[in-house]
């Protein structure tokens, strides 16, 4: 608890600039040690991410789920938890979404929510574990959350073969009433897959903001995570609340794979692997402050760098993997506190000049 505590009391806009910037450099030196322009290169991604109708509603359906999985970190980051589980979270609300994209006739927007529902729930349940098992018998939620996520990637994988088809490899398409997509939506970007998973995920930003910045029990939850031991001694539940933090924090993630599945695939298909949305929001809280503000600012960037950077394998012939290391320097920059150490560096030869002038 006392690294997260650090890790927030370190944030600031102008760390998280600073890191983006120094990212972007090492990129560049990556780049043109491969001998690749990184000028070439960043035009092509950002021209390619934002200026035309398609990319734009492209690069948004990226940020969606980016915005959810930053908001379940950020979350857990502020009650003193690290929820590495948020990818096993976001396979389990995908699993809950298809069920009922799948099982159950209800008619349009109804249908939707209610998925959507089902998802954040599975995701909160699937929390729920690990956070009980903090609370009553200490053991660190690193490990349980990581355990979770492979068996939640396996138990998706037995149910498709299994129970939702009859051994194919992917189930069938959800019921067009559960979909998130909408054709309106779609053809004001040229036919984009955006979906109205957006909306969801600005508005569980305002939610926690909400709930951690203006009511009694957001105020709890931010207290246990800071000192939990201060907390008891106040008469707050920390159990209670360890559990509570875990289990919306699970809910976030639940939805980001909900809001995923109804609104990009339509289908569930069996997975080799995790989808990295998960953990990528590990780096959208990070670089955001773990502030609703700073996730969705932050999401916007990795999503940006996400899509754009897929097209630039094509515009500039760089390979998609100098996007990742870029990634890996802007949190190893932010976890580093590097921006922060040269902010002081400035500020001290700054205050040295004014004194050798007066």
């Amino acid at each position: 608890m006392k690294v997260m505590s650090k890790i927030n009391r370190q944030s600031s806009f102008w760390v998280s600039l600073i890191s983006v910037v120094l990212g972007l450099l090492v990129g560049a030196v990556a780049m043109t040690a491969a001998g690749y322009s990184p000028l070439l290169a960043y035009g092509a991604l950002f021209q390619s991410a934002l200026f035309q109708p398609y990319d734009l509603g492209e690069t948004i359906r990226t940020i969606s789920p980016l915005i959810l999985t930053g908001l379940a970190v950020a979350l857990a980051f502020r009650t003193g938890l690290f929820n590495i589980g948020v990818e096993g979270q976001f396979i389990m609300g995908q699993l809950a979404a298809v069920i009922v994209g799948l099982k159950m006739q209800l008619p349009p927007v109804i249908h939707a929510l209610v998925a959507m529902i089902a998802g954040g729930l599975a995701g909160a349940l699937w929390a729920f574990l690990p956070g009980l098992l903090k609370a009553k018998r200490g053991v660190h939620e690193v490990i349980t959350t990581i355990m979770l996520n492979f068996i939640a990637l396996y138990l998706s994988n037995v149910l498709v073969r299994t129970w939702l088809t009859n051994g194919a490899d992917s189930t069938d398409r959800i019921a067009d009433t559960a979909s998130l997509q909408w054709s309106t939506l779609s053809a004001l970007f040229g036919g984009a897959r955006i979906h109205l998973g957006i909306l969801f995920a600005l508005l569980m930003a305002f939610f926690m903001y909400y709930l951690l910045w203006r009511t009694k029990w957001g105020f709890e939850l931010r207290a246990v995570g800071f000192n939990p031991y201060a907390s008891e001694y106040a008469g707050m539940r920390v159990d209670r609340n360890i559990i509570f933090s875990m289990m919306i924090s699970g809910f976030f993630a639940g939805l980001a794979g909900a809001g995923e599945l109804l609104g990009t695939q339509g289908y569930l298909a069996i997975q080799g692997g995790f989808t990295g949305i998960g953990f990528d929001g590990i780096a959208v809280a990070l670089l955001g402050g773990n502030t609703p503000v700073g996730v969705v600012l932050s999401a916007v960037l990795f999503g940006v760098l996400t899509y754009g950077g897929n097209n630039m394998q094509y515009a500039a012939q760089v390979p998609f993997e100098v996007i990742r290391i870029v990634f890996a320097a802007i949190i190893l920059f932010v976890a580093a506190n590097v921006s922060g150490w040269l902010l002081g560096w400035f500020r001290s030869r700054k205050k040295g000049r004014v004194e050798s002038h007066a």
